[in-house]
């Protein structure tokens, strides 16, 4: 067995979460993947992934073997890359994308450390909460957050975005807390709409799905609005974990329904297909990979 190939192709079901849609990108059969995956399990004597009719989720085991695959992966890539650009400077512009509350709050406080180290690098970050062109807008790579509807660019997974769902002690103690996430649809529940399904929740506890339809008086299509609202007491909001980090250690809001584990969101790379992507765009990517896997705020709460 090529065991580099069979974790590569571990790694992309994980991220996929389909064995036919990595069969479909690899242009073979879902019945080749799966042969690739139990085979795989074999050598290593047991499950990485427990399947269901309706999704695929890691054991234990799969989860820390998944985190060890991906480095793997990367250094691989990195070696490669660094064979084929030679002595390639890591120096030049660099146009970065990505929503504003990503941006400010995970890019541009890490950017200094960045520069320091690539001092021949000019960074451009263009914030924007809109989908955003990379070819038309000029960008050498911009972060998204949540599923790609794009397959026509190269998208590289950094990160996942952890939520929870919180809302502030006084809405709280006025409303009263929900225990279950049915219990929302009693509430008044704030929306980040550009998520495609931003009036559906979904959390899962002990491998079963729960999905709730949400309402409420109040919408943004920014993050840190939605924050406001919360702290204001409005409401309640499912965010990421990142946004309401420092909140939720000062006790300015309150983290609920901590027994159900919300859905989480990936968090990709990602630069146009026809552009052969530099030495300070691999850099970079390197750099906010390895920043954001150790960076507590981007842990899910326990």
């Amino acid at each position: 067995m090529d065991k580099l190939n069979a974790m590569a192709i571990f790694v992309r079901v994980v991220e996929r979460g389909s064995f036919s849609a990595v069969a479909r990108e690899l242009q073979t059969s879902q019945p080749t993947i799966s042969k690739v995956l139990r085979a795989l399990e074999t050598e290593l004597g047991g499950k990485l992934i427990s399947r269901s009719t309706r999704q695929l989720s890691l054991t234990d085991e799969g989860q820390r073997y998944y985190s060890e695959c991906r480095q793997i992966l990367a250094a691989v890539d990195s070696a490669e890359h660094s064979f084929h650009s030679g002595r390639e400077a890591v120096a030049g512009n660099l146009k970065i994308g990505s929503s504003v509350s990503f941006g400010r709050l995970q890019i541009a406080p890490r950017l200094p450390a960045f520069l320091k180290k690539h001092p021949q690098v000019q960074v451009d970050l263009q914030l924007s909460d809109q989908n955003q062109d990379l070819v038309s807008e000029g960008l050498d790579v911009t972060f998204r957050i949540g599923e790609l509807n794009d397959s026509g660019l190269i998208a590289r997974r950094i990160g996942t975005t952890h939520r929870v769902t919180v809302a502030a002690p006084d809405y709280l103690a006025q409303h009263g807390r929900p225990q279950t996430p049915q219990e929302l649809s009693e509430h008044n529940c704030l929306q980040f709409n550009l998520l495609n399904s931003q009036n559906l929740w979904v959390y899962e506890r002990e491998a079963q799905r729960h999905e709730v339809r949400i309402k409420g008086n109040a919408q943004s299509n920014n993050s840190e609005a939605i924050r406001e609202m919360v702290l204001g007491g409005l409401g309640i909001a499912l965010s990421p974990v990142w946004l309401f980090s420092e909140d939720l250690k000062a006790g300015r809001v309150t983290a609920i329904l901590l027994e159900y584990s919300a859905q989480s969101l990936p968090i990709h790379a990602v630069s146009p297909a026809n552009r052969r992507q530099s030495a300070r765009v691999k850099a970079f990517v390197d750099y906010m990979s390895q920043a954001l896997e150790e960076a507590p705020e981007l842990k899910p709460i326990k």
